[in-house]
């Protein structure tokens, strides 16, 4: 997306919105200088649909009432001048158009490498015979095919480069804002030599742990809510562990060591600073619980999909955009997924391949729609999606095959009409379809509950069925007045060359201008 988030961006989403008031104070400049029109524009372009004015206003109390230095007008000044690049790549942005999701990234990554692959091989084929012009020719005109394909995938990892760019770009920004709004602030020293003071002692109680479970098997270790800043590599070495609780740190990075837990069903590292997790938890293949929430992550590694045992996978309050492209194909025995609060656009087609699956959160993502593999689910229960506001506008056909689904969240979204299936839902007893702009099912109907909204889809979905049945009849019957207009000819046809036949094969006298005309 081009606009920024003011859940990642706050700061710049702030003083984005107070552009247009600078611009009117400005002497330098008139309202209808270029300047000013582009600092009205910044600000009415990050006037996101998803807001209105007074949660705008709601917002900008809450971001001055934590960071009050923002109301000074010299610091404000100065995060203005500072954030003139933005505006300019965002226009451009707008013109090439959305991010693709991960999946066809992935994709076009491998269709290149295929043709490369095939290029190479083309190649030592003419180095074999480089004197006949035939397989010269044909490769010459193969490769003008192949460079209009490879022209066609590389602009979707360009385009999808220049959005990751501009992810950066708003990042460094708002990092650049925080480091101006910090110039007017005072160092809180006192606070932080009580926080090394506290880290130290801490330091002391997981030497003692390690030393104790030099001698000792450990099954449990409870660290949360110590101020660690690390762990080191020493805990990959504790024999037997079953569960580790990292929790409530201020932890990095995880240890790549982390893979000689080799009996670790339980791992849990939220609530600390980690923007990765190590590539190694992939050998992790007992793990059954894994809980990273309230994090930094802004991806999975890939080798997460290798800890086929996971049963909860909780990624929530982080920064996600995606999924791992095959982790559907993996974890098959996970049952209850956590993926709300980040910036997931899209899920991968592999999800729809996760059939134990009973509990999925995805509330407060971007996403902006769902695969047609997703009615595969059939064993799940609960399913939240609301809150994912303008970009959710449908569901896919398939969603009417969720035979196991109870409750369903999918209000604050933009859904006007349900899924003609819908009715198909036998086992939904809790419905929310609060904030949409539904016309199908009408207002009325949600207002009177699940079993009436199941009603009238259901109702609806079987006279589409009927209707499709009559016009199936309509084309049977005119097939087989078709049919029979065909036989009657044919029935003439055969009594036409039977007579002929007959009167060739007679022994009268012939007529030879009867003849000449047969």
């Amino acid at each position: 997306m081009a606009e920024p988030n003011p859940k990642n961006f706050p700061i710049l989403s702030y003083v984005l919105a107070r552009l247009p008031t600078f611009g009117s104070r400005s002497s330098s400049s008139s309202p209808t200088s270029p300047s000013s029109a582009a600092a009205f524009d910044v600000e009415r372009q990050n006037a996101s649909p998803k807001s209105n004015p007074s949660s705008s206003a709601t917002q900008s109390i809450e971001i001055v009432t934590q960071m009050p230095h923002l109301a000074h007008p010299d610091v404000l000044a100065s995060m203005t001048s500072a954030i003139s690049d933005v505006a300019q790549t965002r226009s451009v942005l707008r013109t090439l158009g959305p991010r693709p999701d991960h999946e066809t990234v992935d994709k076009a990554r491998s269709k290149l490498a295929d043709i490369e692959a095939s290029l190479s091989e083309s190649f030592e084929e003419i180095a074999l015979s480089p004197t006949d012009t035939d397989v010269v020719a044909k490769e010459q005109k193969r490769r003008e095919t192949v460079d209009q394909e490879k022209t066609w995938y590389k602009s979707i990892l360009q385009l999808d480069e220049l959005h990751e760019a501009y992810g950066k770009l708003l990042k460094e920004a708002e990092e650049r804002l925080v480091r101006i709004y910090e110039s007017a602030e005072k160092d809180a020293a006192a606070a932080a030599a009580e926080e090394n003071a506290a880290t130290e002692e801490v330091n002391e109680e997981v030497v003692g742990i390690l030393q104790h479970a030099s001698a000792n098997p450990l099954e449990r270790v409870d660290l949360s809510g110590r101020k660690l800043r690390l762990i080191p590599e020493a805990f990959g070495r504790i024999q037997g562990l079953l569960v580790l609780n990292l929790s409530n740190n201020q932890l990095e990075a995880i240890p790549d060591a982390i893979a000689g837990l080799q009996d670790l069903v339980e791992l849990d590292v939220s609530s600390n600073l980690l923007e990765s997790l190590p590539d190694s938890i992939g050998l992790l293949t007992k793990l059954k619980i894994l809980n990273a929430s309230s994090n930094k992550l802004t991806t999975l590694p890939d080798s997460i999909c290798n800890c086929g045992s996971l049963v909860i996978l909780d990624v929530s309050f982080n920064r996600l955009s995606y999924l791992p492209t095959n982790i559907g194909f993996e974890l098959v025995n996970l049952e209850k997924l956590l993926i709300h609060l980040n910036k997931i656009r899209s899920l991968p087609t592999s999800v729809g391949e996760m059939r134990s699956l009973r509990y999925l959160d995805a509330h407060f993502n971007e996403l902006c729609g769902l695969p047609n593999s997703f009615g595969m689910l059939t064993n799940l229960e609960y399913l939240n999606l609301s809150s994912n506001f303008n970009d959710l506008t449908e569901l896919p056909a398939s969603f009417g095959e969720l035979i196991s689904l109870q409750e369903l969240d999918l209000s604050n979204n933009q859904i006007h009409v349900l899924p003609d299936t819908f009715g198909s839902l036998a086992s939904l007893t809790k419905l929310k379809l609060d904030q949409n702009p539904l016309v199908m099912p009408p207002e009325e109907v949600v207002k009177e509950g699940v079993d009436a909204v199941k009603m009238y889809m259901g109702k609806r979905w079987i006279g589409i069925l009927e209707e499709e049945e009559r016009k199936l009849n309509v084309k049977d019957e005119m097939e087989e007045t078709n049919t029979g207009w065909l036989t009657r000819t044919t029935s003439k046809l055969k009594t036409y060359v039977s007579e002929v036949s007959e009167y060739l094969g007679s022994k009268s006298p012939r007529d030879p201008y009867l003849d000449q005309q047969l």
